[in-house]
């Protein structure tokens, strides 16, 4: 079998107080959670919604941001939101600062809060909780093929100025879509 790099910080304890950029990827980054502005939906559909129709490409627009549009979630979308909502809810030490769901990813800025009286889980376990039930509800309401990506990225975020660039990147994130290393034009 073939060896996986390990993506973790040898000796670091993930369960440890700080705040952590995570990026989680749908599998083959197929579109299922929604669209981009006003953009066509091409994302993977639950037969009862409506598909868009009015595209905007990124050429319409010198420097790639399209100013005023947002990520429309579609029911898959809407249940890994509610499951990062979950994640902060369960895990009482867990407190979700920032996220964006985009149509084939997601960004999220997660604290770890250091509580002695309870066992704190690993980045690593929180993150595959969420993975296992936010897989479980879309396979549920009938996308029964939906698969996240192996394991995630993760940053520790160290200093105010990395906190603020992040935050900032993760609420521009649906106005720079079509420039995103993450687009999937279908």
């Amino acid at each position: 079998m073939k060896s996986r790099k390990n993506n973790r910080i040898k000796g670091f304890d993930y369960s440890s107080n700080n705040i952590y950029f995570v990026t989680i990827c749908v599998q083959n980054r197929e579109c299922c959670f929604g669209y981009v502005g006003t953009g066509r939906d091409l994302s993977v559909q639950d037969s009862n919604e409506n598909h868009h129709s009015n595209e905007i490409h990124p050429n319409e627009n010198p420097e790639n941001i399209i100013s005023g549009v947002k990520m429309n979630l579609n029911l898959y979308g809407k249940i890994v939101e509610e499951q990062i909502i979950w994640l902060q809810e369960q895990y009482l030490y867990v407190d979700i600062h920032n996220y964006i769901i985009m149509p084939n990813h997601l960004h999220l800025i997660l604290e770890i809060i250091k509580d002695d009286s309870v066992k704190i889980k690993s980045l690593s376990s929180l993150i595959g909780a969420f993975k296992t039930t936010s897989s479980k509800f879309i396979h549920k309401k009938g996308f029964e093929n939906f698969a996240w990506q192996r394991s995630f990225h993760d940053h520790i975020i160290r200093n105010a100025n990395a906190y603020d660039n992040i935050y900032a990147y993760i609420d521009l994130n649906p106005q720079k879509w079509y420039q995103d290393c993450f687009f999937e034009k279908n």
